[in-house]
């Protein structure tokens, strides 16, 4: 009753191929789900009657479930099947999604939200579990690279379809999007995605589920919401304490029982750990760049959700471009070289966004974030592959777990650091330029673009001037923090990511042949 169907050859499964379009499509899904939200922002704002806070929580309710559940989701997945994994995962987002949109009040689209990120945290490892169970190791660099590309993608697919949608229809469009979608996947899952046997070890790890679960979720909490209750409060400590304490509870369990649901002692491993570090390096340098610069280009610039999206396209096709043959630059320049040149392109570019001004024209932003996007394409596959190629191959879906929690850990900590810097600066620079800005403009740029709408024209206009300055000079403070974050990883990349061979890997990725290897030999 443990098993699906039989065993992967080595070789690979004949239905490969097919299987990942399927899984791609499925990644696109939850990508976009995640970053959809963001342009429907004011609009839920004014028909729901919804405060900052209530906004904060629709937004974070997804993540902080997400992260919560993406290890349990991992291990149960790996116990009862990925493909069950994916087609229950899809399904719970479908519709949890239509429910949100039928949403009345903010305290039911956070509900909703909440169980969207239960939906895709069983989608998002599982992708990248079946990749690995379906392909050998001659072809395996490869399919991740265009799951890679395929994130890439979605990232930016979110922001784009949302101010589509939103330029036409209602706020709730935004959810329906993906009731079609999911479906379209599930189809796809279900039609291309073979069955793959389940491992069932012993009793399910009932005391680790709970531990991973509630301590990544007071973690998450308090990352997302330290900027706004304040770092150094008692709330924030004692959260922060709590989470220390349940996941060193959870390590501690691990490493005991007979049955682990995470192998914590793998974390021994230095490329397993690096690797994985180097991901969370690259979503923090990325969601704290991001923070900023959907705001500039909404407000500073004017443009509407829409060509804000399509401002970052750019990124999606250079990052497309980079991730889709980045198994072959690292074949021939081997993964350690390749993840280090990736961190480093990219933290030209951030460092080029942050001497941007309020004027610089949109080919300038095109270009500099291209440069991001090529770089954190030749860091994703690389990476995502050493951390996989690091673990036997049945401890795989427990790697795929840990990579996706680490990369949205990362993301929400560069959200929230970065926020944080930008916010502070913000006000600096207005108290600086402008000492009698009304209060409000002082808490924000969109504050201070909805005070300057109330005020005569030529008081308007010198907030407005002031407030753009000062935000566009806080911006470039922190996209220079997200530089100097993405140089130390390069930096670690070239110091301590020493990847290694595996059982059956093809003569491109033996010591003889890997740039990385040989020197060490």
């Amino acid at each position: 009753m443990g098993t699906e169907a039989a065993p992967v050859p080595e070789s690979g499964h004949p239905r490969r191929k097919p299987a990942l379009a399927a899984l791609c499509l499925a990644l696109v899904v939850t990508t976009i789900d995640n970053t959809v939200l963001n342009t429907a922002l004011p609009a839920l704002a004014g028909a729901l009657s919804a405060s900052t806070a209530d906004l904060q929580w629709i937004n974070n309710a997804y993540t902080l479930v997400f992260a919560a559940a993406l290890i349990t989701a991992g291990s149960l997945g790996a116990r009862f099947g990925h493909r069950r994994a994916l087609v229950g995962g899809l399904t719970v987002l479908a519709a949890a999604s239509a429910a949100a949109a039928l949403s009345d009040s903010t305290g039911q689209l956070v509900a909703f939200r909440a169980v969207m990120g239960l939906g895709a945290a069983f989608v998002m490892p599982a992708t990248l579990s079946v990749i690995v169970a379906l392909f050998g190791p001659r072809e395996r660099g490869r399919a991740i690279a265009v799951w890679s590309a395929t994130a890439g993608i979605g990232i930016v697919a979110g922001p784009v379809t949302g101010g589509l949608l939103l330029d036409h229809f209602a706020w709730g469009s935004v959810f329906w999007i993906n009731v079609p979608l999911a479906a379209v996947a599930l189809t796809a899952v279900l039609l291309l995605v073979p069955a793959l046997p389940g491992r069932r070890t012993g009793r399910l790890d009932v005391p680790g589920l709970l531990f991973s679960a509630t301590g990544l979720a007071a973690l998450v909490d308090v990352i997302v919401q330290g900027p706004e209750r304040g770092w150094l409060t008692a709330t924030t400590a004692v959260e922060a304490a709590g989470a220390a304490l349940l996941l060193t509870a959870f390590t501690l369990w691990e490493l005991r029982t007979a049955h682990p649901m995470v192998d914590v002692r793998l974390f021994a491993d230095r490329t397993f750990s690096v690797a994985g570090g180097i991901l969370g390096i690259t979503f923090f340098a990325l969601f704290g760049l991001l923070f900023g610069y959907t705001q500039y280009l909404q407000l500073v610039h004017g443009f509407s959700p829409f060509e804000a999206g399509l401002g970052a396209l750019p990124f999606a096709l250079s990052m497309a471009a980079t991730a889709g043959t980045s198994d072959r630059t690292a074949t021939r320049f081997g993964p350690r070289n390749t993840v280090a040149a990736g961190l480093a392109v990219m933290a030209a570019g951030l460092g080029g966004l942050s001497l941007i001004t309020v004027t610089t024209p949109f080919a300038v932003l095109a270009l500099t974030m291209g440069a991001v996007g090529a770089g954190m394409g030749l860091v994703m596959a690389p990476a995502s592959t050493a951390t996989v190629a690091a673990v036997p191959r049945e401890k795989s879906p427990m790697a795929s777990a840990v990579n996706s929690v680490v990369r949205e850990l990362g993301g929400a900590l560069g959200i929230a650091v970065i926020g944080t810097v930008v916010s502070a600066s913000y006000r600096s620079q207005l108290a600086t330029a402008l000492p009698d800005a009304p209060a409000p403009a002082a808490e924000d740029l969109t504050s201070a673009h909805l005070t300057a709408a109330g005020l005569p024209p030529d008081a308007s206009g010198r907030l407005l001037d002031a407030a753009d300055q000062a935000f566009t000079t806080a911006m470039n403070h922190g996209t220079q923090l997200c530089a100097l974050v993405a140089l130390l990883g390069a930096a670690a990349a070239l110091a301590r990511l020493r990847p290694r061979p595996v059982a059956g890997q093809p003569p491109a990725a033996r010591p003889e042949h890997d740039p990385d290897l040989a020197e060490h030999r």
